[in-house]
């Protein structure tokens, strides 16, 4: 009998083990896709903007690189976007600290 309980035990130890990321992993991908719609409502791309929104959305919600970077990543994705965007708009000295501190602090 003891035997069983501790087979049980061990097995609903290691399932639960095993299920903690998913549980974790939902709610940042949750938060970030609010952001991410949040982000293209504000740029002008909302829902009726279909593959302006949809290439917004591909790259705002990067994947995680091979190494399993994931949140370095994200980080780094979000400041070449700052960047490039920053150009584009020919933003220099304070407008440019303040932009790109606006924009990564979102």
């Amino acid at each position: 009998m003891q035997t069983v309980v501790r087979t049980l035990t061990l097995v609903f130890s290691a399932f639960s083990l095993g299920v903690t990321p998913w549980a974790v992993a939902a709610p940042a991908q949750q938060n970030k896709m609010k952001a991410c719609n949040e982000q293209a409502n504000e740029k002008g791309f909302g829902e009726e903007k279909g593959d302006e929104r949809k290439a917004f959305m591909k790259k705002c919600l990067p994947t995680k690189s091979a190494k399993g970077g994931g949140a370095k990543d994200t980080q780094r994705n979000k400041m070449k976007m700052c960047t490039k965007e920053a150009g584009e708009k020919k933003l220099k000295g304070d407008d440019r600290k303040k932009f790109m501190s606006e924009y990564l602090s979102a």
